[in-house]
């Protein structure tokens, strides 16, 4: 007679080869091999990860017919998605000739999801026509996803907390799909964190995703009186900022003060072309700052 545990064993066994007959082999020739190289494995929840992809054409890949979309997805140890990132390359997959590489890095922010732990990254390229899937090169884990990366999710390190104060509206949150929010600002959004009193880089991500005005908007980052950036926002084109603050600039207090400041608004309920009821008088919309001290 089996015993309880050899009983388990076999069953465990057997739903593995069921689940191996049933996946589907994909017998499609790659056009493609992605791979993913981080600035760094380990981030703590909150913070930026550049992210440098790398796409190597197959020698005889056909030519590609559409603008592909490449997907993103960061999984935990369950395989349920955390979030995604997915983005069109800066080389429009059209132009991906074969044996070439095509090569670039954006910048991710680890969102604040409830989870701390190891992660896996999975890419492809799908159609946003059909929803059909290339097929790419690699460690496939189902469905053309290609496993190309691990990440350690760690809790937020916070001791550079950036605090959202007065000219902000209620933070938003978008589709599950990527994680991100968001906080729109008045015509002048107020911050402050711990002042770290050495050399340090200040990231913010914002857009202006409303086309509202003829021309692109002013924006100034004030460190208390002092202009540390100022710069043109364009509708519909997010920028990135990296701003670096030596230690003059934070002054001597215990705590940095910051505002992010517009020279004009908008509300969208008085634009007919965006058909909103939304009656808030709204600067800009800002993703994440993010503190980050010069060792």
């Amino acid at each position: 007679m089996l015993t309880r545990s050899t009983r388990l064993f076999f069953l465990l066994i057997l739903a593995g080869v069921l689940v191996a007959c049933g996946r589907k082999k994909d017998e499609a020739t790659p056009i493609a091999t992605p791979s993913l190289k981080l600035s760094r494995t380990e981030a703590s929840i909150g913070s930026p990860i550049e992210m440098t992809y790398r796409f190597v054409m197959a020698p005889n890949a056909p030519a590609l017919t559409e603008d592909y979309t490449v997907f993103v997805h960061v999984l935990d140890s369950d395989r349920e998605q955390l979030w995604g990132d997915d983005h069109q390359p800066p080389t429009p997959a059209r132009e991906w000739k074969p044996g070439s590489t095509i090569e670039y890095t954006r910048t991710m922010f680890v969102p604040r999801v409830p989870y701390v732990g190891d992660a896996q990254i999975e890419v492809g390229l799908y159609s946003k026509k059909t929803g059909g899937r290339v097929p790419l090169g690699g460690e496939n884990t189902g469905d053309r996803a290609i496993r190309v990366g691990s990440l350690a999710i760690r809790l937020a390190a916070d001791s550079y907390f950036v605090v959202f104060r007065n000219g902000w509206y209620d933070a938003e949150v978008t589709d599950s799909s990527s994680g991100n929010g968001w906080q729109w600002s008045k015509k002048q959004g107020n911050l402050s964190f711990r002042n770290p009193k050495r050399d340090t880089l200040l990231m913010i991500q914002l857009d202006q995703p409303a086309m509202a005005f003829s021309g692109p908007q002013q924006v100034e980052v004030r460190a208390g009186q002092a202009v540390v950036d100022s710069f043109p926002l364009a509708a519909g084109r997010p920028e990135l900022r990296r701003i670096s603050l030596p230690p003059e600039k934070l002054g001597t207090g215990e705590n940095v003060d910051l505002s992010i400041v517009v020279d004009k608004t908008f509300v969208p309920a008085s634009i007919p072309q965006l058909k909103s009821l939304d009656s808030r008088e709204l600067g800009v919309r800002v993703f994440h700052v993010f503190v980050e001290p010069k060792q």
